[in-house]
């Protein structure tokens, strides 16, 4: 028997509810999708930019279900809204600006867009965070998103599939490359900052 004061070991497991096994596996889904990019840069294996994007695919798959089964058992807690932004961040956010850096968006003002892509996207769900209580009006559930959800990052994430399967990857990336000023600029880079500026905007868009 432990003594009193003495703090007890795995406290912090012990508080997960199942829920929030599924958004850890969101966020360990996010860092693979970092690690296939890396070694897509350091191998030049397409393959790996496929499986970064799977494992993309895979992080929406458990951050829907993560909010069912929260539902379904009708347990939820303020570390798992914490659990499932920050998961979001790195699936949503860093993981897909790391894989359009991986396949070829690497001029100076293609790094300034994809930080602002992230940036936004850490913003967006800040302020989720901080008006959920205000956009629920008192209930349980929010009625309506402002701003797109960080998650339609998925769309950018399929894009960078469609290029990969085409062969459009680095130097060859569709529509090509600008110098401005002596950097670089991919145009479709652009994609990520229009995306980046829904999620700051203040669109509703009903929550189904």
């Amino acid at each position: 028997m432990s003594s009193p004061g003495k703090p007890k070991k795995f406290t912090m497991i012990r508080e997960f509810h199942l829920a929030d096994w599924f958004t850890l596996a969101n966020a360990a889904c996010g860092t693979g999708a970092l690690f296939s990019t890396m070694t897509y840069l350091e191998t030049s294996a397409v393959q790996h930019v496929y499986i970064a994007c799977g494992l993309v695919f895979a992080a929406f798959v458990f951050d829907i279900l993560d909010g069912r089964i929260a539902r379904w058992r009708q347990k939820s807690s303020a570390m798992g809204r914490e659990l499932d932004s920050l998961a979001d961040v790195i699936s949503f956010g860093v993981a897909p600006a790391m894989i359009a850096y991986g396949c070829g968006m690497q001029g100076l003002y293609d790094r300034i867009v994809l930080a602002f892509f992230v940036v936004c996207g850490v913003s967006r769900l800040a302020r989720y965070n901080i008006t959920t209580e205000a956009l629920s009006e008192g209930g349980d559930k929010v009625k309506y998103f402002e701003g797109t959800p960080i998650p339609t990052s998925l769309l950018l994430v399929c894009l960078l599939v469609l290029a990969a399967l085409n062969g459009a990857l680095r130097e060859r990336l569709w529509y090509g490359e600008l110098t401005i000023a002596g950097f670089g600029l991919h145009p479709l880079v652009l994609l990520y900052a229009i995306s980046g500026s829904l999620m700051i905007s203040r669109i509703r868009i009903p929550k189904l």
